[in-house]
């Protein structure tokens, strides 16, 4: 039973098919098949660390595969000593680590940022996000001071400890910036640049060099976003009622008007059709203070036009009318009364 098992002992140390999430590893439990090993294998992105008694006594950072029988290799020779002498085989450990680049590590702020937009002059909140890659420089350092002996340490028990150190300057980088909303975007490269410059020392003590760093996108918060989007929509109803020739305050006397006509609480007809009357009437004045206002702009044409000059004016409150529907500012209904009344003018 014991020299079958002795013969199915593993003569060569080879880290199998390692997985891209894991960072460290612990090579095997069995004390003899260490004894009985003849040959490491360090595959292509990959190192290997001997350990005794929780203490790093060499390690290979170089791929390719080294004969331990043969081979020139102090530090195993002594462990194997150790072993034989002492029958310590549980004291001595092989690790194999990720050396290879680790790509697109996601981050982000865990929460928003809050400061004062300088254009809008209201507090808002901001996130961002992105990924960085990375590789290990220091794995003795990493193994002594983070993974103390663990049998197996995974890429995101560190991608944890990067983001809880990293995020911190990142914050204060975009509180004391104060990018508005409507530049954020313009910034992304200035964000980007001063995350991985201010990252860059917090990787290196932890044994680690930063390759990329990546800002994917920003985002404000949704209290944010309901502001801008109904700062958006005055100023759009704003520049529409000044291309019409219609005062801001008008626009919302009107709509006013038309949200009473609308309501039909309480059954009170005689204030609906009041509200329908009044809302009709403000049409009318609109239209006339529109054509006033062209008239006043344009010379005076001469009493032998005058029926030109009313059916020029009749089509100038048409046009009006067609703006303000193809606008918004009054629905269908309203636009053929309206033109109804215009055209029996004619």
């Amino acid at each position: 039973m014991s020299n079958s098992f002795s013969n199915q002992l593993r003569s060569v140390i080879e880290w199998h098919h390692p997985k891209p999430e894991t960072l460290f590893e612990k090579w095997t439990e069995n004390g003899d098949e260490i004894k009985n090993a003849s040959k490491l294998i360090v595959g292509p992105g990959q190192g290997c660390l001997f350990v005794y008694e929780g203490e790093v006594k060499g390690f290979f950072e170089k791929e390719g595969l080294y004969d331990l029988k043969t081979g020139n290799i102090p530090f195993w020779t002594t462990i194997k000593s150790i072993m034989y002498k002492f029958e310590s085989a549980h004291k001595v450990g092989i690790f194999f680590y990720r050396k290879a680049e680790m790509q697109n590590i996601r981050w982000g702020t865990p929460s928003p940022i809050t400061y004062k937009d300088p254009v809008y002059n209201f507090p808002v909140g901001l996130g961002a996000f992105g990924n960085f890659s990375f590789r290990i420089t220091k794995p003795v350092n990493f193994f002594t001071n983070v993974i103390a002996g663990d049998d197996y340490y995974p890429v995101k028990a560190i991608q944890k400890v990067i983001l809880s150190r990293i995020t911190q300057p990142i914050s204060d980088f975009l509180a004391n910036a104060s990018f508005s909303y409507i530049e954020i975007d313009k910034h992304r490269n200035e964000i980007a640049s001063f995350s991985k410059n201010s990252s860059i020392q917090i990787f290196d003590d932890l044994g680690f060099e930063l390759l990329d760093f990546r800002i994917e996108g920003t985002s404000f918060d949704e209290e944010t976003r309901t502001r801008i989007g109904r700062i958006a929509d005055m100023s759009a109803e704003a520049q529409a009622m000044k291309e019409l020739g219609v005062s801001y305050q008008d626009y919302q006397q009107l709509e006013a008007l038309k949200n009473m006509a609308k309501n039909e609480g309480n059954g009170n007809l005689g204030m609906q059709m009041g509200a329908g009357l009044g809302m009709g009437q403000m049409l009318g004045n609109m239209m006339n203070n529109q054509t006033n206002q062209g008239q006043t702009s344009s010379p005076q044409p001469p009493p032998s036009n005058q029926n030109t000059s009313s059916e020029d004016d009749l089509m100038q409150k048409l046009e009006k009318l067609k703006k303000m529907f193809d606008a918004g500012l009054i629905d269908e209904q309203e636009y053929k009364q309206k033109k109804q009344e215009i055209l029996s003018q004619l």
